[in-house]
């Protein structure tokens, strides 16, 4: 008889753990859903028009993408979180949210693509990448839980147009101890910090 109520129990076990699953599978789908809906109108009307709330890409919806930091970058939210991590993560929220403005600003601009995905990966087929991190030949999954969580947190801000632009519209950044050789071409400015 015990042997009944231990195996209901596990089976009971078991069908919460895949309801879990199915949950945020949902959630995943949805965030990417709606943040595909996000970058198109970015894309097309820029970042000045706020969303309306059904469009929203929620906290919990977020972070059930790529929820270990190891999916295929084919979607908003994975390629922007990604880049936001490789390229700042060691910067703090300041650093991270400069690089989702940079890619947002880029976004549907004259000569960069109408895609996230499109703007991380540019330059890719000529072997000079836009984005240092997606041509390094390292492995590109996320390796610290915290620091990708917070980039996936901004990544939401910045698709959701809820994210100041720290950068005043710029289209290129790099880390104020890297000199890069383009870096003479532009004005330089100062990242703005909201503290």
């Amino acid at each position: 008889m015990q042997l009944k109520y231990i195996a209901a129990y596990f089976a009971m076990l078991l069908l919460l753990d895949q309801a879990i699953a199915a949950g945020q599978t949902q959630k995943a789908e949805n965030a990417e859903s709606k943040a595909e809906v996000l970058e198109q109108r970015a894309a097309t009307e820029g970042g000045n028009n706020p969303q309306s709330t059904t469009e929203i890409v929620t906290k919990p919806e977020a972070q059930a993408v790529d929820p270990a930091g190891k999916k295929p970058l084919d979607d908003a939210i994975t390629c922007l979180s990604r880049t936001i991590y490789w390229e700042a993560r060691g910067d703090g929220t300041d650093g991270m949210e400069a690089i989702a403005n940079v890619v947002m600003n880029r976004l549907g601009h004259e000569g960069f693509p109408n895609t996230i995905c499109g703007v991380v990966k540019q330059g890719h087929e000529q072997g000079a990448c836009q984005f240092s991190w997606w041509c390094d030949g390292r492995l590109d999954d996320a390796e610290e839980d915290e620091p990708y969580a917070i980039a996936k947190e901004i990544a939401r801000k910045a698709l959701n147009r809820q994210l100041p632009d720290r950068t005043n519209g710029a289209l290129y950044y790099h880390h104020h101890n890297a000199s890069p050789s383009w870096s003479g071409k532009y004005i330089k400015c100062e990242l703005r910090a909201d503290s």
